[in-house]
């Protein structure tokens, strides 16, 4: 089975994700609420992927995004993101995460780039 960490500041958010991708049959390992935990429960858990929101207090998304490719520049990070701000698409873009969506969007093209995304990393 197929796991993830889903990182949000948004309670609601994070709990519709879980059961979204548990239907899905990929296993949530782990849930953060800002940047610095995404990093630190990427470390302790490493999971297949990655659901990273971009704005987020304190510790925002992009902090993350750019911390955990240092522990592992082909981890799967995928955006999922409300800010479409010209600066941080650009960011975004530099640091190459796995995917980029921008809410509100369709889970089903979320399960299948994850597939992919797996299916390539076995295959590499």
């Amino acid at each position: 089975m197929r796991t993830a960490i889903v990182i949000d500041d948004d309670i609601d958010t994070i709990d519709v994700m879980v059961e979204l991708l548990e239907i899905n049959k990929i296993k949530v390992v782990g849930k953060g609420y800002n940047g610095l935990e995404a990093v630190e429960l990427y470390k302790k858990l490493r999971p297949d992927v990655i659901f990273l929101d971009v704005m987020m207090p304190d510790y925002d998304g992009i902090y993350a995004l750019e911390n955990i490719k240092k522990i592992n520049q082909d981890a799967n990070v995928i955006i999922i993101t409300g800010d479409t701000t010209q600066g941080s698409m650009d960011r975004l873009r530099e640091l190459k995460p796995s995917a980029i969506f921008v809410k509100p969007m369709d889970i089903s093209t979320v399960i299948r780039a994850v597939n992919n995304l797996i299916a390539e990393a076995i295959s590499t």
